[in-house]
């Protein structure tokens, strides 16, 4: 969408350009943009310098200036409508007069079909855009009021069910002249893309009415998915979790550049306070000339015990990847997978990339992780691995454990998780769960929190700041 209605800039202050513009970095801010006063400012100057007229031109010049990578640009995009929509309806309060009228109606509903695959197959992006508004007009509203108490891009497209429209708008395309023997495939290819960027129109046209109805900031910050790394492991879909998968690598060079740096400082050792006072002797007692310990020499050893049963497999399998990138910095890295049954899975991370999805179907055809039944346990889990993998633990060893510590109602059997801790260095619990649900229902977070120092870590951000900042050097 290039085009379009744009605010006046003789409008109200209370919804002109510089409120909207600031409501706008406001709620990328709310999704964790770091945006300074600096690049707003350049954003107000960048408005100024486009003017109004173009609302492409509006939306590069603010891109350009606001945001910091790439992967930014999907949740800018779905913002800037908000602030900056493409239609604004009659009245301000997200109700269409025909609304009510074609909700039920079957044959204004084949008729917009027909003239949704007539724009798909002719690539006119406007007019996908009116048909979009005409869609949730006419099948996204729900509620008992005189017009509409929301709307729902979900409900349109359930009704509307463009995907269905492939074969339509093929013949259409081939009709025009197209050789179907050679571009079939990428014809279809093409028309599913241009299907699913009608669905984010029907998607960005309800967020836009339902901003009219309660308002844009709390629209902006509750109904836009926020970037991968923020997304919660616990809750993300396929297509999210895909996007995640595709972030362990740059995430794992971030992070080996900070420990690279982290033990740079570490080797200089800390200052020696006896020695330098007796070395300042020679000044006057003046500690002028720092003496520093020795660095004892020696690489520290991993060891990861994983949890990939359910929800939390995700989050398991993301984990191992991203430790796995990292290997060469440690002496040794062991890596443990469980349901209820612990079993070795280090062979299995081979060196190089690792895909997080791969790896999880690898884990789960290869290793032994259940015994007579699928449900995680984690007291018998940590049974297991003191028996049969002690070994792996030793005074230059850190355990991370990842898992939600819901245990079904078994033995959670906390002695063998304090044993895992006197044996080795340091033992840190990774929680995909937020805290206000550590001991609820089968949850033994709280049992397991007492022996060993357990932190939430809900998404891809979080856990890049743990692993950088509890990973050894």
């Amino acid at each position: 969408m290039t085009g379009g209605p744009v605010p006046d800039p003789a409008g109200s202050p209370a919804d002109g350009p510089v409120a909207r513009l600031a409501g706008l970095v406001g709620a990328l801010r709310a999704h964790g943009f770091g945006i300074g006063t600096g690049e707003t400012v350049d954003a107000g100057l960048a408005l100024e310098a486009v003017g109004f007229a173009d609302r492409g031109l509006m939306r590069e010049a603010l891109a350009a200036t606001l945001l910091h990578g790439e992967r930014q640009r999907a949740v800018f995009d779905r913002v800037f409508d908000l602030y900056f929509p493409a239609t604004v309806t009659d009245d301000g309060t997200g109700r269409q007069g025909d609304g009510d009228a074609g909700r039920d109606g079957g044959a204004d509903l084949a008729g917009l079909r027909a003239r949704i695959a007539e724009a798909l197959a002719a690539g006119d992006t406007a007019l996908l855009d009116r048909l979009a508004a005409e869609a949730v007009a006419g099948f996204g509203g729900y509620g008992s009021g005189p017009g509409t108490d929301g709307w729902s891009s979900h409900q349109t497209l359930s009704r509307l069910r463009p995907e269905t429209l492939l074969a339509r708008v093929r013949a259409a395309r081939t009709a025009a002249g197209q050789d179907p023997a050679f571009t079939d495939r990428l014809l279809d290819d093409e028309i599913r893309r241009a299907i699913e960027g009608f669905r984010e129109r029907v998607r960005t046209e309800a967020r836009r009415r339902v901003a009219e109805l309660r308002g844009r900031d709390e629209v902006a910050r509750r109904a836009v998915a926020g970037t991968p790394d923020r997304v919660d492991f616990l809750l993300a879909g396929r297509e999210q979790l895909d996007e995640l998968r595709r972030t362990v690598r740059p995430l794992a060079r971030k992070l080996a550049t900070r420990l690279a740096a982290r033990r740079r400082r570490a080797a200089r050792g800390e200052i020696d306070l006896r020695r330098t006072l007796r070395g300042s002797l020679s000044t006057g007692g003046v500690p002028v000339r720092p003496v520093l310990r020795r660095r004892r020499p020696g690489r520290p050893e991993l060891v990861l015990l994983c949890d990939v049963s359910g929800s939390v497999a995700g989050f398991a399998q993301f984990t191992m990847a991203l430790v796995q990138a990292l290997r060469d910095g440690f002496g040794r890295v062991r890596v443990f997978a469980f349901v209820n049954r612990v079993d070795e899975v280090t062979d299995l991370l081979a060196p190089g990339p690792v895909d997080p999805a791969g790896l999880g179907e690898r884990i789960l055809a290869e290793a032994r992780l259940t015994d007579w039944h699928g449900q995680s346990d984690y007291g018998a889990a940590l049974d297991g691995f003191v028996e049969r993998y002690a070994d792996a633990l030793g005074p230059r060893t850190v355990v991370f454990v990842l898992g939600d510590a819901r245990t079904n109602r078994a033995d959670p059997r906390p002695e063998s998780l304090r044993l895992i801790a006197d044996r080795a260095r340091r033992v840190h619990w990774l929680n995909p769960e937020q805290p206000a649900l550590w001991g609820t229902g089968d949850s033994v977070a709280p049992l397991y929190a007492e022996l060993v120092d357990m932190r939430p870590c809900r998404n891809a951000r979080q856990l890049g700041e743990l692993i950088g900042r509890l990973l050894p050097v």
